[in-house]
């Protein structure tokens, strides 16, 4: 007796349940983060209803609550308003319990009113989709069953525990917590390469969270993206209008003063420019610690250098600087005072300013001036290509 509309080997059912994860790892990245949560591209009705359906059946996701949750998370990463920061509620947590603190968040209706705008709200996302979510799964069930007989009961298990456990699990967790770092962006997120296939390009975290509205997650050469494959192919096909990624950082070597172009540069591309600069700041750190330890040895001094050695391992690790390391750090090298007053201003550029543009362009050449009359190592070399960027 026939029991199943597919008659596959069990090579043939995982790989057909991989595609089926794969699919719905797509439309999160490519419908719910990419095109409603950021706008980064828009989508043809065909191929939005499409990715609504989809997750619909698989995951049975509100797109208003995944959209508001997402905002919130951008709007308070690792601070007690993220709805799942490692770094707050614990990396086991978020990790096993990722789905579960999804639920909590999308029952806060403060937070769906504040940051759910311009989501889908017609017939069929108030009657169907937000409705009736249990329905979906149920379905997908029923798909499965028919589809594949009774080890279709393990293909809707994988399905169901899929995005729990790599979207709201690794993404939300790992991705806040383990990894490589290219940009200096005020939080915790990590760039978990090479595992795009199984997430989409979601594991680029760090790289999102430099340029949020980007479609593009991917931004050196050896980095793929491979939900930015799938955002070119629907271009291609007329399904998507996309948001042009933000131009590569370009210098100019015939610039020598910082104008309005060199402002713009640094602002667009300030968690670039912050990463450059804590690259010299480190150095500088390590060349101050090695100075400090001859001169103690040179005057038979006992002053402690250890907190030196702790905000270097700290450095390392962690985006943010602990301020009562700092207190402790500071006052034992008037070179790491220094270098650290210019980080600061130099990162009060682009917060929020009653200045013109040609003041703050004004205050950049300032910066550049005092940093190459520094004397410190590396610092000058790091001002003269500041000059040279270019929109």
């Amino acid at each position: 007796m026939l029991l199943s509309l597919l008659d596959l080997s069990w090579r043939g059912v995982a790989l057909t349940t991989l595609g089926f994860t794969h699919l719905t790892i797509v439309a999160v990245t490519v419908f719910l983060h990419r095109h409603q949560a950021h706008r980064a591209l828009r989508l043809h009705p065909l191929a939005s209803h499409f990715f609504r359906f989809w997750l619909w059946l698989t995951t049975g996701m509100v797109t208003r609550e995944w959209v508001a949750i997402h905002r919130a998370h951008h709007a308070g990463t690792d601070t007690i308003g993220d709805p799942h920061s490692p770094q707050y509620f614990g990396l086991w947590t978020v990790l096993l319990e990722g789905s579960e603190l999804y639920r909590r968040a999308a029952s806060n209706q403060a937070m769906l009113d504040q940051y759910g705008s311009n989501t889908p709200d017609d017939w069929l996302e108030r009657r169907l989709y937000a409705r009736h979510t249990h329905l979906g799964v149920s379905l997908m069930l029923l798909i499965d069953l028919l589809l594949f007989g009774p080890i279709g009961l393990s293909v809707w298990a994988v399905q169901m525990l899929w995005i729990p456990v790599f979207a709201a699990g690794v993404i939300n967790g790992v991705g806040h917590y383990w990894g490589y770092r290219l940009f200096a962006t005020n939080d915790s997120s990590r760039n978990i390469f090479p595992w795009g296939l199984l997430i989409g390009g979601e594991e680029l975290h760090n790289n999102h969270h430099a340029y949020v509205t980007s479609p593009k997650l991917s931004v050196r050469w050896w980095e793929f993206d491979i939900g930015w494959m799938y955002i070119r192919l629907l271009a291609n096909l007329h399904l998507a209008v996309v948001r042009q990624p933000l131009a590569p950082l370009h210098l100019n070597p015939l610039k020598r003063h910082c104008d309005e172009e060199t402002l713009h540069a640094v602002i667009a591309h300030r968690y670039l420019v912050l990463a450059r600069f804590d690259h010299v700041l480190h150095r500088t750190a390590e060349v101050e610690l090695r100075r400090l330890r001859r001169q103690q040895l040179a005057l038979h001094a006992t002053a402690g250098l250890e907190p030196i050695h702790q905000w270097l391992r700290h450095a390392a690790r962690e985006p943010q600087p602990d301020c009562e390391l700092l207190e402790r750090v500071l006052p034992l090298s008037m070179t790491l005072s220094t270098i650290y007053a210019m980080r600061c201003e130099l990162a009060s550029l682009w917060q929020r300013s009653t200045s013109s543009t040609a003041q703050l362009s004004s205050q950049l050449e300032g910066w550049c001036l005092r940093a190459e009359s520094s004397g410190i190592e590396g610092l000058p070399e790091f001002s003269r290509q500041l000059r040279q960027y270019d929109c």
